[in-house]
């Protein structure tokens, strides 16, 4: 099945996989115990999940649960719905296990994503929204505060995109005086809205040098951040990739992000410490890449690439590898 999906367009399969999903039939997981942990206060039975960029326009969210994972993370959504970039603009490095994207937040703006998250408002389970600004955006604070406080009381959790490299001037926010006022005024207005509080994340580039490393460190802990998602996709290009897509422009995920992505996760640790949660993405194609980003510091882990090359099947073979390692039970040394 996978190789006869490989022979369409990316965007194509994935669109064909979206309407595929509620077809089918939910998985009935029984992970152990042991791999029960809790980030942020989200009561998690395991700790792998889907990360964004799967399910851009909340489509699918119960699905994906149904399929096994312990928590679900939609978008990247956009306050107005825009088209992204110029077509071709995703790339599949298949001798790399990789994935190069420059789709550009395409997505169906805030309300329509809002509109379906009220529908699913009294499923159980842990969704979570990725929210950006439109590219041509005056003021990117107001997209960021647009999208939080329509979708609040929607999900489990927000997390703040500052990180994807195909939005021109994106990634600029994660310097220290902008990422500073953006995630003041983003927790400022948390305050002021009713509910119980929910957790605030910051996704991070795994570009970053030594001092942009640094400033995320400590906004983050001066801001009583609620946690980081350790990382976005990259636009390095690894001296050993073999496809002869490696050169196009946008970025890198999948099986050679997993060393760079890992490494940048155990030096944040470091900088914050042992106590802000963190959440390990890029590269996770096995039990032992889980077991890996978690002794490296991460709380729980997302992955989204691997599935485009192993299929659904692959979060029960993670599950049993995970749990047949051995690790000590995860509630009892996480955050």
């Amino acid at each position: 099945m996978r190789r006869l999906i490989h022979r369409l367009d990316p965007e194509t399969a994935h669109r064909l996989a979206i309407r595929a999903l509620p077809l089918l039939p939910a998985r009935r997981l029984a992970p152990s115990p042991r791999l029960r942990t809790t980030l942020a206060g989200l009561e998690l039975d395991h700790p792998i999940g889907l990360a964004a960029g799967f399910d851009k326009n909340a489509e699918v969210p119960d699905a994906m649960l149904g399929q096994g994972f312990s928590w679900v993370e939609v978008g990247t959504i956009t306050p107005r719905p825009q088209p992204g970039n110029p077509r071709p603009r995703v790339f599949r490095l298949i001798e790399d296990e990789a994935v190069i994207n420059r789709l550009g937040f395409n997505n169906e703006g805030l309300e329509t994503v809002a509109r379906r998250l009220e529908r699913r408002a009294t499923q159980p389970g842990v969704v979570g929204a990725n929210i950006g600004m439109n590219k041509d955006t005056a003021d990117p604070v107001a997209d960021y505060l647009l999208g939080l406080r329509r979708l609040y009381p929607l999900v489990a959790y927000l997390t703040v995109n500052v990180s994807s490299p195909n939005t021109p001037g994106l990634r600029g926010l994660q310097a220290r005086e902008p990422l500073r006022r953006l995630l003041g005024e983003l927790l400022a207005a948390r305050a002021s809205l009713a509910g119980p509080r929910k957790p605030l994340f910051l996704k991070i580039a795994p570009d970053l040098d030594e001092a942009g490393e640094e400033a995320i460190a400590e906004t983050a802990l001066a801001l009583h951040l609620d946690g980081l998602i350790v990382s976005n996709t990259t636009i390095a290009r690894p001296p050993d990739l073999r496809s002869p897509l490696r050169a196009e422009v946008g970025g890198l995920s999948g099986r050679p992000l997993m060393a760079p992505s890992t490494a940048l996760l155990a030096r944040m640790r470091r900088r914050l410490g042992p106590a802000m949660p963190l959440v390990g993405v890029g590269g996770i194609a096995t039990g032992a890449d889980v077991a890996a980003k978690l002794r490296a510091g991460a709380t729980a882990v997302q992955l989204y690439t691997a599935l485009v090359y192993r299929g659904l099947g692959l979060l029960p073979r993670l599950l049993a590898e995970l749990e047949a390692a051995g690790e000590a039970p995860l509630a009892s040394r996480m955050t």
